[in-house]
């Protein structure tokens, strides 16, 4: 298989954000009545916010203001943390800069809304380096569905089976695969994580060399 576009996951891959949407989904949800529960909160883990909000009203309906409108209060809070936090993943500048100088295509496929990809990629002062930036929030469904994948694809003019996705979840990589590509598992130094759809694995982009690449 011959590699010619590497597509990014960005939550938990360029950034370590995760605990920034659960402390604003806490925040947001909580000020309006909604009673966030660690097991409940699990099973929005992966869904796109839009998903994430209509999960959490179709529980405990809030009244005066529509479902957009709170999401857009997570959203703008998610963004708030990430411009004013320390988040970027180590190495990541470097290790894209190396890709886009080998002349690979660059991609982002975030089940986040396109607004937190901008901020991300502002912070990081990479967009100059990415060919195609998608949100699943253009999709009918996010990941684990395939579509996010498919239009990034499109978008870099490269068949699936010519791109390897960079992802930290299992509905990430089943997403990846679904589309057509090989998998690559970033795990930010955790050794135990171990993913049977992930190609390959990264513990660190400070250290890795891409033997597929």
């Amino acid at each position: 298989m011959v590699v010619k576009a590497v597509i990014f996951d960005m939550d938990g891959v360029l950034v370590d954000s995760e605990g920034f949407w659960a402390k604003a989904e806490l925040d947001v949800f909580s000020s309006y009545g909604v009673q966030v529960t660690d097991d409940l909160a699990t099973q929005t883990k992966y869904m796109t916010t839009k998903e994430v909000t209509e999960f959490w009203h179709g529980r405990f309906p809030w009244e005066n203001l529509d479902v957009p409108s709170v999401e857009q209060e997570v959203v703008s809070k998610v963004i708030e943390l990430i411009q004013s936090e320390d988040c970027t993943m180590s190495g990541i500048q470097e290790f894209i800069k190396d890709l886009k100088s080998k002349e690979y295509k660059i991609g982002l496929a975030t089940n986040a809304p396109l607004q937190v990809a901008d901020a991300v990629l502002e912070k990081l002062q990479i967009r100059n380096l990415f060919d195609s930036v998608h949100s699943s929030e253009f999709e009918d469904q996010g990941k684990p569905h395939p579509a996010v994948y498919l239009t990034s694809a499109r978008q870099l003019g490269i068949s699936p089976e010519h791109c390897i996705a960079v992802e930290d979840s299992y509905s990430g990589l089943k997403a990846a695969k679904a589309a057509g590509m090989k998998t690559v598992v970033f795990t930010n130094n955790d050794e135990s994580i171990h993913f049977d759809l992930a190609d390959y694995k990264i513990l660190s982009f400070e250290s890795v060399q891409l033997s597929i690449l």
